[in-house]
């Protein structure tokens, strides 16, 4: 499948059915598209499996609530209409977007109590999300905007609002030539790139942010669990930007990024070492075993 996202062959789930792809539109006055009320996942299925399918389901729902938004689906209508969609689409191997948000109603304004909460879901092929950087290591750029502090908005929410910030530093790291950029948060911390958490290694050891003013990545959960598994000792803690230069790999983790190693931030540069392969083969072997 190519071509623009909103013009394709295809199905997607909307509000509890099938419609075909052209004709999944909503109305200009949505309210998510004025006040970012708006939640999602993003999802990979590998082989005819949705690598921890539910626990994104459930994620998708808390962001719901976390934005004063409760979705009107539970787990399993979730769970279903992403199988759905598969299956209508033929799909065994691809990327998957459910999304919620408050669309159009008898509210237009910052309140938005009597407008409906929506939910659709699309699935596409789509591949390696920073091409060959999984085998030469990303560039990232150093983001001038820093990640808020949760007492300024949900961080645990995967939240579409969240992500303006993004957008913005990662078409500024591509401007000079990088693939993505590093966050810091509000404190001056290192935070996380612009869709997915960040490691590094020292000393065979790795160092990792604590999602205190972050999103809990799926990914990243998943590959800290491997990594203990492995007999690593990982550090969840807080890390000051000057110790970039100590660090001799580093990698970023998400379900569009997967485990992808990371050779150069700003001036810092890594190895992509024997440590980072190694986990991007454990990680590539478990959501297809």
């Amino acid at each position: 499948m190519a071509g623009a996202y909103d013009d394709r062959d295809g199905q997607i789930w909307m509000d509890g059915k099938l419609v075909p792809w052209r004709d999944a539109n909503v109305h200009i006055l949505s309210h998510a598209m004025h006040y970012a009320s708006s939640v999602f996942e993003g999802e990979r299925c590998y082989s005819g499996k949705i690598f921890k399918s539910r626990e994104h389901s459930e994620r998708l729902l808390e962001s719901g609530r976390l934005l004063d938004m409760p979705i009107p689906y539970s787990v399993d209508e979730i769970e279903a209409a992403k199988r759905a969609v598969l299956d209508a689409n033929g799909l065994t191997d691809a990327y998957i977007r459910a999304v919620a948000w408050r669309g159009a109603g008898e509210d237009m304004g910052v309140a938005a109590r009597r407008n409906p909460v929506r939910l659709a879901v699309a699935a596409w092929e789509w591949g390696a999300y920073y091409g060959d950087a999984k085998m030469q290591g990303a560039k990232l750029d150093i983001a001038k905007w820093k990640r808020p502090s949760p007492d300024t908005i949900p961080t645990a929410a995967k939240a579409a609002g969240l992500y303006m910030i993004c957008t913005m530093s990662k078409h500024a790291a591509e401007e000079k030539g990088c693939s993505d950029a590093l966050f810091m948060d509000y404190r001056g911390y290192v935070a996380e790139a612009t869709g997915a958490n960040v490691f590094f290694v020292k000393d065979g050891e790795v160092h990792t942010p604590i999602p205190d003013a972050i999103l809990n990545g799926i990914t990243r959960q998943t590959v800290i669990a491997m990594l203990r598994d492995m007999g690593m000792v990982v550090h969840e803690r807080h890390i000051m930007p000057e110790e970039l230069e100590s660090f001799s790999e580093c990698w970023l983790t998400g379900t569009a990024a997967e485990v992808t190693p990371v050779g150069q931030i700003g001036d810092y540069h890594f190895q992509v070492g024997q440590i980072t392969r190694n986990v991007a083969e454990s990680y590539e072997a478990l959501v297809r075993a």
